[in-house]
């Protein structure tokens, strides 16, 4: 029995990367052996164990052929004379088939130490395309390491496509697809996960209103980078940076959905793309089944952000209608992350990255204002009722007012 590290511990102690992954591969054991041990057995599908002191997870070296489509459909043999190599050559790509022993020393038979030095993410056999789950994980890992100079090898594009063709997607549930666009969505340049999706033809299939923004023009006024598809990656890239906070991210991802479906005949103008775009938005997150909180700052930043670009010149009332809209008066939290998006959404654009944002600290104190108005303020007029929420609101507007008479 032999105990290995495997996979995302060694990649990134190889690269000096801060990682919290550790998993393990036990050669030369058997389920009963893990057990005698004190391990915990979880994995259903094939054996994984929990450390019983660590609680990290020990599986058992096997191999793994394809009998059905999806990420699942795979029939597994697991037992004593499976080797390290064989476990290794199922694994997805070269960095990731690495192990470690106790002494130190790397196996590494596949090249992965090769394909560190040479920044490449290349799959470690032809087995690659048994899984469609590759494509986004993948696309993922060079979201994580492009800031390293890392890219995809043109080879496993090639095959990323030819999953891609095959429609193997269509086979992966909705849930498993979140949870890879998610933790792509919070990897450094998450804009770069969309670009390798578009690279292999995935991102059309997976979400193709938000391919459809590619090569669709807007005003070069506003938007000197001209294509919407690369303003919202321009976008998503502001975000990154402005926080880790992935409801916003995914908010600033498909906030301009609604440009995708402007006739070509208002092309460069996209007049109400803000409401064209809810039912999109909506669809989306339906069909990824994004949790309720990412869909619901989607929703906002969707229909709003136009009139957060636009505060400094908007009536108090207007204001109190926006404060109102976005449930900000109750969602003060929510309201700060629309108020990033809409800031990532103007900064997104080719030449103005750094351009200041002061309608955010302008809605900041706008909502202070009207929030500093409550019912208290009209105890000693014996108001209730309709009356008494006309007389809060009156009051709110004329603060709101008077805030942009002295901005």
């Amino acid at each position: 029995m032999e105990i290995y590290l495997v996979g995302g511990a060694v990649r990134d102690a190889l690269l000096g990367y801060p990682s919290s992954e550790r998993d393990w591969v036990v050669v030369g054991a058997s389920p009963r052996d893990m057990l005698d041990l004190g391990y915990q057995q979880v994995g259903k599908d094939f054996p994984v164990f929990l450390h019983p002191q660590t609680k990290d997870e020990y599986a058992l070296a096997r191999t793994e052929r394809k009998q059905g489509h999806g990420y699942t459909g795979f029939a597994v043999h697991c037992d004593p004379s499976v080797t390290l190599e064989q476990d290794l050559l199922r694994r997805d790509l070269t960095v990731n088939a690495m192990a470690r022993s106790d002494s130190g020393d790397i196996i590494d038979p596949y090249g992965g130490q090769r394909d560190l030095a040479a920044k490449i993410l290349r799959h470690v056999s032809g087995a690659f395309v048994e899984d469609p789950l590759r494509v986004l994980r993948t696309a993922r890992f060079a979201a994580r390491y492009d800031h390293l100079g890392f890219t995809v090898a043109p080879q496993t594009i090639e095959l990323m496509a030819d999953i891609v063709r095959q429609d193997e997607l269509a086979h992966l549930p909705a849930e498993r697809v979140w949870v890879e666009i998610e933790r792509a969505l919070g990897e450094r340049n998450p804009e770069v996960f969309i670009e390798v999706l578009r690279e292999c033809g995935a991102l059309e299939r997976l979400v193709p209103e938000l391919e459809a923004l590619f090569g669709v023009p807007q005003t070069a006024e506003h938007h000197p980078e001209i294509d919407s598809g690369i303003h919202t990656l321009m976008a998503l890239q502001q975000a990154a940076a402005l926080t880790p906070a992935t409801d916003v991210r995914f908010a600033v991802l498909i906030h301009d959905l609604g440009k995708g479906g402007t006739p070509a005949s208002e092309w460069p103008r996209h007049i109400a793309h803000e409401h064209r775009g809810l039912k999109l938005v909506d669809r989306v997150c339906k069909r990824l089944k994004a949790p309720g909180q990412h869909r619901e700052l989607a929703l906002k930043v969707c229909e709003y952000h136009t009139h957060c670009h636009r505060a400094l010149e908007l009536r108090g009332k207007t204001v109190l209608k926006l404060l109102n809209a976005t449930d900000a008066l109750r969602r003060p939290d929510r309201f700060e992350a629309f108020l990033l998006a809409c800031e990532a959404d103007a900064r997104g654009r080719k030449g103005l990255e750094q351009r200041d944002y002061p309608q955010a600290d302008y809605l900041r104190r706008a909502l202070d204002l009207a929030r500093g108005v409550t019912a208290a303020l009209f105890v000693d007029q014996g108001l209730e009722g309709k009356a008494l929420g006309e007389a809060i609101s009156a009051e709110r507007v004329r603060r709101l007012d008077k805030l942009r008479d002295e901005t």
